[in-house]
């Protein structure tokens, strides 16, 4: 695979609680390949990378897939609400900020700052 394929499986076997960046993943990766334990090679001008047969005896005697422990207890009916509610208020945001005056847009701003103060009130058991 691709670097930015393996990205988008490990979000997709994680049922999205997990997404690594680029950030983390090449640098990883280059490490893997250093220790002989994944090869590359170029495929229109992407690297393409695969396990050596130490990379996959390492796999197999490692621990359980990070995938799975990043999804374990997670409550996917509660992230799905989040998420939609989290996107419902960006997207309102949006159109404020693209059609709204500048007055409107100043108030969309308090509110979204005030809606933020109040989620960490919540950590801090205040009203």
């Amino acid at each position: 695979m691709h670097g930015y394929e393996m990205i988008q499986e490990i979000a997709e076997r994680s049922g999205g609680a997990w997404k690594p960046s680029p950030g983390s993943v090449y640098p990883t990766l280059q490490l893997l390949e250093d220790e002989g334990l994944i090869i590359s090679e170029s495929e229109g001008g992407k690297k393409l990378f695969s396990l050596t047969g130490a990379g996959r005896t390492a796999a197999e005697e490692g621990p359980e897939a990070p995938w799975e422990e990043a999804s374990r207890g997670v409550d996917w009916e509660a992230l799905s609400e989040i998420r939609q509610a989290g996107f419902g208020l960006m997207e309102a945001f949006g159109q404020v900020w693209k059609t709204g005056s500048k007055g409107q847009r100043e108030k969309a701003l308090a509110v979204i700052n005030d809606a933020r103060k109040n989620l960490y009130l919540i950590l801090a058991d205040e009203d």
